[in-house]
């Protein structure tokens, strides 16, 4: 294959990385990669020819995506690539013995375990000409360059809603990340979440304007008593927040809490139906989210009794990504979520008393300020010698013995050159000593669970994902024969034969 080298276009200049894009970073360890890593499939052929077309067209106008990453003293920065070859990051493979899903589940985690080269940006692609009936491809894609949310929708810019024309032209340029916003409100400068995902320049150069118009416009108004009453009330949110989760006590001892080996193991299962999901839902009067969260929680359960665990009165917390960007950020790069610590009732084997009480843990959770302190917390961590950070990180990680990512995805069908996509499926890293993650991505009227997990903690992750389809069969029938009880009609009484002179 020819080489793809593109002249540099920055001058190798510097863009300074957000302190919470560096916290990301820093996270890599020898048993967690902090890389999302993406899988999907196609129902017929894509040519090599056109995905390299549509990568250049569509993904490489996004700059991010061309610069690689340089580390100092105090953070780390963005620099173009002067030395850029696609070729280095298009790797066309072919699947060991049979193109089936074990052997491209094999690729994934073989994959997900091995580090980036940190010469060139952190990100490559693996193309799997021949899967199925079809083709297949693995994205992997450094956390620092963007979290889960951002990623998908740079996935969705590279594919078409029709089988139209494929390559009709570059998607629109990436916005910039950290750009500056008008500051109308003395209470954005507690506004720590919009700040400190911004490059560390654009952080100070915002404090200075900040401060100018404060003078101008008259220090007296922070000291108002409505203002001053809301960032009080604001920072001892906050306060009491991070209080709260310090207390959390550690995720109790399970087969799912072990020493990593670095070895990552990926599984997935068959798509369960978004419509019968609905109606599960809409007969509990509970969310999509609890169902689907509820339905992960009995599979894990299931397997742990299965490996001999007594999983009675037992809960496991799970660290749940939540987005935290505005309507205008969708098409940022860059991470802006928070985590938010949710218990999921294992020990609960009746599945209509484990969906209620997911749905009662998740709406004591709503409003919750954990998400904002999470991303507070990693961007106060980002701009920190890179020593503070392990000990934080590993006091959080410890409170949970997963990652469960649930993104909602498009329902019509796309297309990658000319041909529709039949799979999706992606994994967020797992951070500190945590070993499993859980995704769910809701695509085309299906919903895809997938299981990622060191093989120290989960061996053969199939015999979780296995479980899923039946877990959520069993709350389909309860919810159902629950739902026609009710509706049944109650038994006529037989009318009493009126009374006369000779009845007595």
């Amino acid at each position: 294959m020819a080489s793809r080298k593109r002249a540099a276009t920055g001058g190798g200049q510097h863009e300074r990385m957000s302190a919470v894009d560096t916290a990301w970073l820093r996270m890599d360890g020898p048993a967690n990669t902090m890389m999302i890593v993406s899988v999907m499939a196609t129902a017929t052929p894509v040519r090599t020819a056109d995905l390299l077309r549509v990568l250049e067209t569509r993904l490489l106008c996004f700059p991010r995506f061309r610069k690689r990453v340089e580390t100092d003293p105090f953070g780390a920065s963005w620099v173009e690539d002067s030395d850029f070859d696609l070729d280095a990051h298009f790797v066309v493979t072919e699947l060991p013995g049979e193109d089936g899903r074990r052997e491209l589940q094999a690729l994934a985690a073989r994959l997900a375990s091995q580090p980036f080269d940190p010469a060139r940006p952190l990100w490559q692609l693996h193309f799997v000409e021949r899967y199925g009936t079809g083709s297949a491809w693995v994205l992997r894609l450094h956390h620092c360059y963007a979290d889960g949310v951002a990623m998908i929708r740079v996935l969705l810019s590279l594919t078409e809603q029709d089988a139209g024309p494929a390559l009709a032209g570059a998607h629109a340029a990436e916005s910039r990340v950290g750009r500056g916003k008008g500051a109308a409100d003395p209470l954005q400068l507690l506004d720590w979440v919009t700040q400190l995902t911004q490059p560390v320049g654009d952080i100070v150069e915002n404090a200075l304007a900040e401060g100018a118009r404060l003078l101008e416009t008259g220090v007296h108004k922070l000291f108002h008593p409505e203002v001053a009453a809301a960032i009080a009330l604001q920072a001892s949110g906050m306060v009491g927040e991070f209080a709260r989760v310090v207390a959390l006590p550690d995720d109790p001892a399970s087969p799912l809490r072990a020493p990593l080996s670095g070895e990552k193991r990926v599984a997935w299962s068959e798509p369960l139906n978004l419509q019968e999901v609905k109606t599960v839902s809409r007969a509990l009067g509970c969310t999509i989210n609890d169902v689907l969260m509820a339905t992960v929680a009995g599979a894990l359960g299931a397997y742990l009794r299965a490996e001999g665990f007594d999983t009675q009165g037992v809960s496991l917390r799970a660290s749940v990504p939540v987005n935290l960007r505005e309507a205008d950020e969708a098409t940022t790069l860059g991470n802006k979520f928070g985590l938010l610590f949710v218990e999921l009732p294992v020990g609960v084997a009746n599945p209509l008393q484990r969906a209620y009480t997911m749905h009662d843990t998740m709406r004591g959770l709503k409003g919750s300020q954990q998400p904002s302190l999470t991303l507070t917390l990693l961007g106060l961590l980002g701009m920190l010698p890179n020593i503070a950070q392990g000990p934080v990180l590993e006091l959080f990680s410890r409170k949970g013995s997963l990652v469960a990512s649930n993104v909602p995805g498009p329902q019509a069908p796309l297309y990658l050159c000319g041909q529709r996509i039949t799979q999706m499926h992606f994994w967020v890293p797992q951070s500190g000593s945590i070993g499993v993650g859980v995704s769910i991505l809701s695509y085309a009227g299906e919903v895809f669970f997938g299981l990622i997990a060191d093989r120290a903690c989960i061996a053969e992750p199939a015999q979780v994902v296995d479980r899923l389809g039946p877990e959520f069969e069993r709350l389909l029938l309860a919810a159902t024969v629950g739902t026609l009880g009710l509706k049944q009609p109650k038994p006529r009484r037989r009318k009493r034969a009126p009374r006369t002179a000779g009845n007595t």
